[in-house]
């Protein structure tokens, strides 16, 4: 485990912040991705202690899921036209799923998952012997969105930070319109934290 929590960016430095912080640009962030050190190119990465990134195929391959001890999957491509899993195909398994059913799509409010979504996250990561599944269709859009969301509410990260710390295990790419709405969650988290 403690060889583990060494790849991961330690909490005192995320603590460490300028007062001046302002999110960059999308062009910015988008830039910051490109340039990243992600090794992570399979079905499913952990990017963070407990919390596995992945794809629709790790959320239908049973025997990925219970080799990787997963207790709680939230799928950020739920519904009929999209990763059609559900509860009831996790039942067999003592899952706890949470659905949303969002799309790919710039113009699509993502924001108004963020903090259900980051709710589920941490209760999945606090549950004993907890680990948590998020995925889309491909890991790099919709759930890698969820994800950084839930990195900067509950672990108090900046966007910035948040997209390293994914992005040295996992090739991510929100898309431009969920960018946007994470750097409007950072401004108002950074607000609030001011306060």
């Amino acid at each position: 485990m403690e060889a583990l929590s060494k790849n991961f960016v330690s909490l005192s430095a995320l603590k460490r912040r300028s007062e001046d912080y302002e999110p960059p640009s999308v062009s910015e962030l988008n830039h910051l991705m490109w340039t990243k050190t992600g090794s992570g190119s399979g079905h499913v990465d952990q990017v963070w202690p407990n919390l596995h990134l992945g794809d629709a195929w790790t959320a239908r391959d049973k025997a990925t899921l219970k080799r990787l001890r997963i207790t709680h999957i939230l799928n950020a491509a739920d519904g009929r036209f999209n990763i059609n899993t559900g509860a009831t195909f996790y039942k067999d398994m003592g899952i706890h799923y949470y659905g949303v059913e969002a799309f790919d799509d710039p113009n699509f409010n993502l924001s108004s998952f963020f903090y259900p979504a980051s709710k589920f996250i941490r209760a999945g990561l606090n549950a004993v012997g907890g680990k948590v599944f998020v995925h889309c269709a491909m890991g790099i859009s919709r759930a890698a969105t969820l994800v950084l969301a839930f990195l900067m509410i509950c672990e108090k990260m900046t966007l910035v930070e948040a997209i390293k710390t994914v992005s040295t295990h996992r090739n991510i790419s929100p898309n431009n319109g969920f960018l946007s709405q994470l750097r409007e969650l950072d401004k108002a988290l950074m607000r609030e934290r001011k306060r």
